[in-house]
């Protein structure tokens, strides 16, 4: 029986992502299925779904990065590592500007681009308010943070450290995107000792 594991992506990103493609070639060969959705652009409805697919589907480990890593910690109950989480998502986009943006990556529907709005904004402060609602002694044991030290888009280290503790945060050598040489040293290490493979 082969274990599951779940990617979700970062901002402006796609399930097609390098990351996730990377983490299946490395995963597949050891028995372990990576699934990489789109993530919808609206906050509410990305909550929802992601929420949705943990409670219909069984994922052994969900890996995060940047904004998705700030949905991933709400997915209470399921063992997550988030990587340079972005919990503050409205008050990044509130001060790196509106308008439309692109995809990184491509998306299954072909969308090629969508806007930041006051909307989106308030959707991301109402999904925020979800964030470190659930933590107890169970989930500070099965919450991982990876944060690389020359991240210069995003540092939540401190809200991580106050929330799951010192003892579940790694810092890495790496920028605020991840590449192989991070995915093979850092993230997969973690990931196979986690899913005991």
């Amino acid at each position: 029986m082969s274990k599951r594991v779940l990617y979700l992506h970062g901002f402006a990103s796609a399930g097609s992502t390098g990351t996730a493609t990377t983490m299946r070639n490395m995963l597949y060969p050891l028995g372990v299925n990576v699934v990489s959705p789109d993530i919808p652009t609206s906050p509410l409805e990305a909550q929802k779904m992601l929420k949705d697919l943990v409670a219909e589907e069984h994922f052994e480990l969900i890996v995060a990065t940047s904004m998705g890593a700030m949905y991933a910690e709400q997915l209470y109950g399921v063992p997550r590592v988030l990587v340079n989480p972005s919990f503050h998502m409205a008050r990044l986009l509130t001060f790196r500007g509106m308008g439309k943006r692109e995809f990184r990556n491509k998306r299954q529907d072909g969308a090629k681009e969508f806007k930041v709005d006051k909307q989106m904004i308030q959707e991301f402060q109402q999904v925020e308010k979800s964030s470190f609602t659930r933590v107890d002694p169970h989930e500070k044991e099965i919450v991982w943070g990876l944060f690389g030290t020359q991240d210069k888009l995003v540092n939540c280290q401190a809200d991580f450290r106050k929330h799951y503790g010192a003892l579940q945060m790694s810092l890495f050598e790496g920028e605020h995107f991840l590449n192989d040489k991070v995915l093979s040293k850092v993230v997969l290490p973690l990931v196979k000792d986690i899913l005991e493979i």
